[in-house]
């Protein structure tokens, strides 16, 4: 299992082949994906050859002492696993296809994460070796190689941008070890989110999907690899119509540079963003919430180096519309490495366009978990409804706040004021309407000032656990 929450990582067996030069992929007249054939007997028949069982094992060290031979319980020693060597091997089942005539192989990480000898079992019987050429863990994506004299049969992949909600899909897999099984249903919905990585994008499809299934084709009414079936939600631990398949085009991506690297290669931009909702929109001039706003740039990261500011609210990234955080961490992640993008944004409420060079992510930062706050105060009557004091050294030891982070400190927030659930005890107000503040006289005058300017929010930058990051507070205009 991969994840909580009732998303059961799929588990899986394979299918087999019969030699073929050519791809199995339709390439002649393309078919209609919304049509449903008169059957699927033909294109089931057809890419079989090409889908694989992939059986693992792992030897293990036995903890146990082996029986003696000649003692009474020394017959049970195969039933434990135990061999003469005080090792043990377990198995594991999946699926997984081949990809080129070369005898390369696309399945799931978790199916073969761990093991020390992998087999691709075909339809016909026959089983072979595997090599593990790469693997990357955050997509769950493993490619795989096996060699014969002759070709392979393969598939080819689709593009998944151009499938369709209620367009026809095929499963092939091992659901529970029962091999070269088909299933068909229709795409579900796309762009799914099921809280298991960073990178989630999904096709959804009530295809049945099962344990088994993990690293298998989702095939297109073309013979097309539309999806690697992965991940399923169930109460039951069977298919109830909700399975989740990685889109071909980030398959196919993650797959050609395992090939190339041995390692998946993302973008990265070096910075901390957050999701611009309604109102902090509004503080940018903006009608509607979206995009994201920087809230930290990296010293030795790429953005570092090109004209970008914190508080910048990101609208577009190399041409492609930011709807929000997940949005923009898929976007920079496709992005080929090393081109130079052009990231449109508002500014002082104007936009405008900086161009940079795209580095290379190395390793992921967590995200620091935000909380609620509390109390209220006698001295919380102003328009934020926010007890401000100056910032003391006891203070940032107290919340570990670096000597570089000026600004006033929330002591408190009123329950019944605007700021409560976006402000909290501990945090530091370093700007007001991109205005620094450090005392919380300068704070009051800040919050007069904006109360003088019908219809938009008080934007504030604050920094809190590590983090900064922006809040946009409705506060009451006055004449």
């Amino acid at each position: 299992m991969r994840r909580s929450l009732s998303v059961i990582a799929l588990v899986m067996l394979g299918t087999g082949p019969v030699l073929a030069q050519e791809s199995l992929t339709d390439q002649t007249e393309r078919v209609d994906q919304q049509v449903r054939p008169e059957s699927f007997t033909d294109l089931s028949k057809r890419l079989m050859p090409a889908v694989v069982n992939i059986t693992t094992s792992k030897v293990i060290a036995n903890d146990l002492p082996m029986f003696e031979d000649g003692e009474p319980l020394s017959e049970f020693n195969p039933f434990f696993g135990r061999d003469p060597e005080g090792f043990s091997q377990e198995g594991a089942l999946g699926s997984g296809f081949v990809i080129s005539p070369e005898g390369l192989i696309v399945t799931n990480d978790h199916v073969i994460s761990g093991a020390d000898e992998i087999n691709a079992v075909f339809s016909d019987g026959r089983t072979l070796r595997a090599e593990l050429i790469g693997t990357d863990e955050a997509t769950d994506i493993a490619v795989l190689k096996v060699e014969q004299d002759e070709p392979f049969p393969f598939v080819e992949w689709a593009d998944s941008e151009q499938a369709q909600v209620g367009d026809w899909v095929m499963a092939i897999g091992n659901p529970f070890g029962f091999g070269g099984s088909v299933s068909v249903g229709i795409v579900s919905a796309r762009n799914r989110d099921i809280q298991s990585g960073n990178y989630d994008n999904y096709i959804q499809t009530d295809a049945a999907i099962n344990s088994g299934n993990s690293g298998g084709p989702l095939f297109n009414l073309n013979g097309e690899v539309l999806g690697v079936n992965t991940a399923i939600i169930t109460p039951t631990g069977g298919s109830v119509g909700l399975g989740f398949s990685i889109p071909s085009n980030l398959a196919r991506q993650i797959s050609d540079q395992l090939v190339e690297f041995g390692k998946a290669r993302r973008g990265w931009f070096g910075v901390n963003i957050q999701n611009a909702d309604r109102d902090l929109a509004q503080a940018y001039g903006l009608e509607e919430g979206t995009g994201v706003i920087l809230t930290r740039i990296a010293d030795d990261g790429p953005a570092s180096k090109a004209d970008f500011e914190v508080g910048d609210l990101i609208l577009m990234f190399d041409g492609r519309p930011v709807v929000n955080e997940r949005a923009l961490s898929r976007i920079v992640a496709d992005t080929e490495i090393g081109k130079q993008v052009d990231v449109e944004l508002v500014r002082d409420g104007r936009r405008r366009t900086v161009t940079f060079e795209l580095g290379e992510l190395t390793s992921d930062e967590d995200e620091a978990d935000d909380e609620t706050i509390e109390t209220d105060s006698t001295l919380t009557d102003n328009p934020l409804g926010v007890d401000f004091v100056e910032l003391s050294e006891t203070d940032r030891r107290r919340y570990r706040i670096p000597n570089d982070v000026n600004g006033v400190l929330v002591r408190s927030v009123s329950p019944r004021g605007p700021s409560f659930g976006k402000l909290r005890k501990g945090d530091v107000v370093m700007e007001m309407a991109f205005e620094t503040v450090e005392t919380p006289e300068e704070a009051l005058i800040a919050m007069d000032e904006a109360t003088r300017r019908e219809g938009q929010p008080l934007l504030l930058r604050i920094y809190r656990q590590t983090q900064t990051m922006f809040q946009a507070i409705d506060i009451e205009v006055r004449g």
